[in-house]
């Protein structure tokens, strides 16, 4: 499997006047928490009933966790919290600081791990991961060998080939 992308123009110019381009991610679908509690329970002793409802309860627990102010780290997952989003509107006077100016939303973090030499990975979700480019992807189902790949952590690579995630 590889996650697919295409390429997105920017909206925002460069100090040059220039539109860069830029990949984005295409969604192929969405799996829900029927499908994801079959899949646990194929790894598990859990029927996919047990799972879901475990599921469900997590949720909840989660949920009453954040609305306590508190956040929450799943450990290999990563930490969820609530946040406030400004809407660019501020308050000339601490005094007068009120939610009403913001979007409340839950950010997460995911798990990260510690290299040997002491610096941090935070993309564990993403590792080792291929990314093809969309129009590319039935040739690269095809060919295996691996040619042609490149890291792609924080380099640029060719935009044509297939590379793994690290």
């Amino acid at each position: 499997m590889a996650v697919i992308y295409k390429s997105i123009q920017s909206k925002m110019k460069t100090e040059s006047g220039k539109q860069l381009y830029h990949p984005r991610v295409v969604y192929t679908g969405n799996v829900k928490t029927d499908q994801i509690a079959r899949e646990v329970a194929a790894y598990s002793s859990l029927s996919s009933g047990d799972v879901k409802n475990t599921i469900d309860n997590l949720v909840t627990v989660v949920t009453q966790h954040l609305q306590a102010s508190e956040s929450v780290t799943l450990e290999g997952l990563g930490t969820f919290r609530l946040a406030f989003r400004s809407r660019g509107e501020g308050f000339e006077n601490e005094a007068d600081v009120n939610s009403s100016r913001a979007t409340l939303g839950v950010r997460f973090t995911p798990a990260s791990t510690r290299n040997q030499d002491s610096t941090v990975a935070t993309r564990s979700f993403v590792t080792g991961t291929k990314c093809v480019r969309f129009d590319m992807v039935e040739s690269s189902t095809d060919s295996t060998s691996g040619s042609g790949t490149t890291d792609t952590g924080g380099n640029s690579g060719s935009t044509d080939e297939e590379y793994p995630m690290e």
